[in-house]
């Protein structure tokens, strides 16, 4: 098999949640370069998932737009269903939608912990559910993929709530990959680090905290961009990563590589030469 052949995606058909905006929109569009039919679903966003549909479609490949607030947990059945029926088999499903609060412990709400326990877990659980009940139905070696976080792996202040969904997400990724893996479905987590979305932008935090984060990441100080995110999913989505399964991909510029920032306070001639 060539090179190109374990990444082709021709053929396959594809659903990607938040898939209208930023690294969704990224990801649908990457797969039907790499030959994929692909669904989206979004909540909102209605002109810029219109968008993707036209981008996936000038492609010369099928695309659908699907409504739907994941946080409504109840229909969530339909809604895989209704995919399923008219869109084929799918293959590949992209958990990538996802939310965030910017907010102090004492200050999150039982109703903003709901909110983002529905959209960033509960609703990866089920409609994975109901969407590998399908591919095992219909003998389909699938591959789920789940956008997770490095807080998935290490906290920050202000998402608390946030932080818990992730690494909630990364056990729950290896534990339906466990259970599915007899039936030759991966499951895998993409985990980045900022990426610069309109998510990010969201956050009510001065420009000089950006700075100071952006000197902390080791790989040419700067932050990811969706298409730093794409490569990682279309190897996912893939023949090329067939073996691997309740893994990771931490896609975060290496800042978990660092416990604690020093290069600063080292002097030039050691940071250059080693000493």
């Amino acid at each position: 098999m060539s090179a190109g052949a374990r990444f082709d995606l021709t053929g396959r058909i594809a659903l990607v949640t938040g898939g209208s905006r930023g690294i969704g929109r990224g990801i649908a569009i990457g797969f039907a370069e790499h030959g994929a039919d692909v669904a989206i679903v979004y909540r909102s966003a209605e002109r810029e998932a219109g968008e993707v549909v036209a981008a996936i479609r000038a492609l010369g490949r099928r695309a659908w737009a699907y409504q739907q607030d994941l946080a409504e947990l109840d229909a969530l059945p339909a809604l895989a269903e209704r995919v399923w029926r008219e869109c084929g088999r799918i293959e590949i499903l992209v958990n990538n939608a996802g939310m965030a609060y910017l907010e102090s412990f004492n200050e999150i709400t039982p109703e903003h912990w709901r909110r983002v326990m529905a959209v960033n877990l509960d609703a990866v659980f089920f409609l994975t559910q109901r969407i590998a009940e399908r591919m095992i139905a219909a003998g389909v070696k699938g591959r789920i993929i789940n956008l997770s976080s490095k807080n998935g792996f290490v906290a920050e202040a202000g998402l608390a709530h946030y932080n818990a969904s992730k690494g909630a997400m990364e056990l729950l990724t290896q534990s339906l990959a466990i259970e599915l893996g007899g039936h030759g479905i991966t499951v895998n987590t993409i985990a980045p680090g900022i990426i610069e979305t309109e998510i990010a932008g969201e956050f009510d935090l001065p420009k000089e905290f950006f700075e100071y984060y952006k000197e902390h990441i080791p790989l040419e100080h700067r932050f990811g961009q969706v298409e730093d995110c794409v490569g990682a999913a279309v190897f996912l989505a893939s023949r090329a990563s067939g073996y691997m399964t309740g893994q990771h991909l931490i896609l975060d510029g290496g800042v978990l590589c660092e416990q604690v920032p020093r290069m600063q306070f080292m002097a030039a001639e050691t940071r250059t030469h080693g000493g």
